[in-house]
């Protein structure tokens, strides 16, 4: 919900106004609260994705990148970046094979010339479970009902017997990867890219390896050590630098740019925006502290880039900075 203000709203569109922002409110925090409901509380720990690593590095956009958008870390001067890989759950004792860890997390702080910052939040599975804050509200309290005890199925099955997408979301194979840096991650929100010219082009984000690497079987993954991903990055980083690419797949018409859920044909045009150079770890003891601090958020945008009607993209900034007071409450 964008605030509105200015003195030509009728008092009842103002009263009228006034309760949607309420509502709003009440919903994102309805939203977090079922996430705790399902993981627990884990102090100065995130609520999902609460087990992490943070990589230092550069990034250096493409040529390509600015004819599509006058971001400013989208125009070919390289910039500071901090990466952050995850597994998925909100205990910080999953280990890296467990299914719970998937799909993976990466999520991007880039630092702008001006100082300033904007992000990218990914995971490892093409689209999202939900098209609107409602139906993730519902979806999450039917998971948090069946985790407790005694478990209530119920309100779950009745939710995915009419979202055949967020049952998909639960069903597809979600292997685990042989290293966060031979994953694939995704960016599931559209978002809308403008040009020196003007011109306005949708696109989601995707995050990928220079080199394809097969992802482990789940008896391999049962078999591997609790942190079998941390320590692999970090062994890779000692040896030298590492990359990934930025590519923005291309809207076209007919894709319904206002629903995450819906995963778009690997036969779309794409851009490739430029390349991650990983360097080095966060040295081990910053990073809790910094781990706690660093707010990633898919809707710190810069200007030439700039959100679709996805209502999601502003569902989950609202949820992620309610996190971000929830574990750091001096934010």
């Amino acid at each position: 919900m964008v605030a509105i203000a200015g003195p030509s709203l009728a008092g009842n569109e103002s009263e009228s106004l006034g309760k949607t922002v309420i509502q709003q409110d009440q919903l994102y925090d309805a939203l977090l609260d079922a996430l705790y409901a399902t993981f627990g509380q884990h102090p100065g720990f995130r609520v999902a994705h609460a087990k992490g690593l943070l990589v230092a590095g550069t990034f250096t956009a493409s040529a390509a990148a600015r004819g599509l958008t006058t971001a400013a870390h989208l125009q070919g001067d390289t910039v500071p970046v901090v990466l952050r890989f995850s597994n998925f759950s909100g205990l910080p004792s999953t280990v890296d094979g467990d299914p719970m860890a998937s799909p993976h997390g990466l999520a991007i702080r880039f630092t702008l010339p001006d100082g300033g910052a904007t992000d990218i939040v990914s995971h490892s599975f093409n689209g999202f479970p939900v098209a609107t804050p409602q139906d993730f509200l519902t979806f999450l309290q039917g998971i948090a009902a069946s985790s407790v005890e005694p478990a209530n199925p119920a309100p779950l099955q009745a939710f995915l017997a009419t979202h055949p997408r967020a049952q998909a979301f639960l069903d597809t194979p979600k292997p685990a990867p042989r290293s966060y840096v031979g994953a694939e991650y995704f960016g599931v929100n559209a978002l809308l890219f403008t040009n020196q010219q003007g011109q306005q082009q949708a696109g989601r984000y995707r995050i990928e390896p220079l080199r394809a690497e097969p992802a482990l079987s789940d008896k391999q993954a049962a078999q591997m050590p609790d942190d079998y991903l941390q320590t692999e990055l970090a062994e890779r980083l000692a040896k030298g630098p590492l990359q990934l690419r930025l590519v923005l797949q291309l809207a076209v018409p007919g894709d319904n740019l206002a629903d995450g859920s819906i995963a778009w044909s690997r036969s779309h045009p794409e851009v490739e925006l430029g390349l991650f150079t990983l360097k080095s770890l966060i040295p081990a003891e910053q990073q809790q502290a910094q781990q706690q601090g660093l707010d990633f958020n898919p809707g710190r945008l810069v200007e030439g880039i700039s959100p679709s009607s996805d209502p999601m993209i502003l569902a989950r900034q609202r949820i992620y900075e309610r996190a971000l007071q929830r574990r750091n409450p001096q934010h």
